[in-house]
């Protein structure tokens, strides 16, 4: 995993929302938690962890959920693609979608959230 990026980008499926993160990455996990997949529709959530102030939309602004009195998620309205998250325990980062990355592969995760939600045949 790349924890020092002069500049990571990313965006939507459609390209209408694009960000940009620059600055340490904090953390790279998948998240089980039920929201997670209920948002994504998949079995988890691969998340890339910064500091909010390391992080800015630059075209378009996503769509606002607020997906439970812990959790905001933001995504693009136009694609339904899942940009990001930030929680009320930790408002100082910012959770980016993996996938969202335009180069994902650059970023391993280290670790899993809530696995005691982790579907079975993972």
């Amino acid at each position: 995993m790349s924890t020092n990026q002069a500049l990571v980008e990313g965006g939507c499926f459609c390209g209408k929302i694009r960000y940009e993160i620059t600055g340490e990455v904090k953390r790279v996990v998948n998240c089980h938690c039920s929201m997670c997949r209920r948002t994504s529709g998949a079995p988890y959530m691969s998340w890339l962890v910064v500091d909010r102030q390391n992080f800015q939309y630059v075209a378009e602004q996503p769509k606002h959920l607020n997906s439970s009195a812990e959790g905001d998620r933001y995504f693009c309205a136009e694609c339904g693609t899942p940009i990001a998250c930030v929680t009320t325990h930790n408002k100082k980062y910012v959770d980016i979608t993996l996938g969202s990355l335009n180069q994902p592969e650059h970023f391993e995760p280290d670790g899993d959230f809530y696995e005691d939600t982790k579907l079975k045949w993972l």
